[in-house]
């Protein structure tokens, strides 16, 4: 409950808010980390790889990270190490409040702004869900463009042209 009963500064009642005003106001504003019985934090490799998880479900993704982020994580791949699902994904974590940037690689023929749009409304979506965070900002960079090409000149599928 709010106090209005309080001493004034220059004739405006100044405005105090007790315990439960302000976990009325964080579960008002779609958080309940802060409230009066306690307080939740959610590291950000969790919420990396919420976003990135969020974000692979959007088709015309095609991958994440720049060019030197993908050429490390395949090599790790080839030592058996797993495929970092965060690869790509930045993010601050504040109390109530985060901000994703993620880097991607689209498929060709896909619609760049329509894409990361709806990876933006995504990333929000599922991460305000699943976290209680309000998600500030989403950061799109388009790295890369993924060519189907690109599988039959790495020699995944075909035969060569010269031989």
């Amino acid at each position: 409950m709010t106090e209005t009963n309080a001493p004034s500064t220059q004739g405006v009642p100044v405005q105090r808010e007790s315990a439960h005003d302000h976990a009325v106001a964080g579960r008002t504003a779609g958080s309940s980390l802060v409230t009066d019985r306690g307080r939740t934090t959610i590291a950000e490799n969790v919420v990396a790889k919420i976003a990135g998880v969020a974000a692979r479900e959007i088709s015309g993704v095609h991958d994440f990270g720049t060019g030197a982020a993908r050429a490390f994580g395949a090599f790790k791949g080839r030592l058996g190490a797993e495929n970092g699902v965060t690869r790509g994904i930045a993010v601050e974590v504040g109390e109530r409040q985060a901000a994703v940037d993620i880097d991607l690689v689209v498929d060709y023929g896909v619609a760049i702004p329509g894409l990361a749009a709806a990876v933006r409304d995504n990333v929000i979506t599922v991460v305000g869900r699943m976290c209680g965070l309000e998600v500030s900002e989403v950061n799109v960079a388009v790295d890369d463009v993924y060519l189907p090409s690109q599988d039959e000149s790495s020699g995944t599928t075909g035969g060569a042209r010269v031989q």
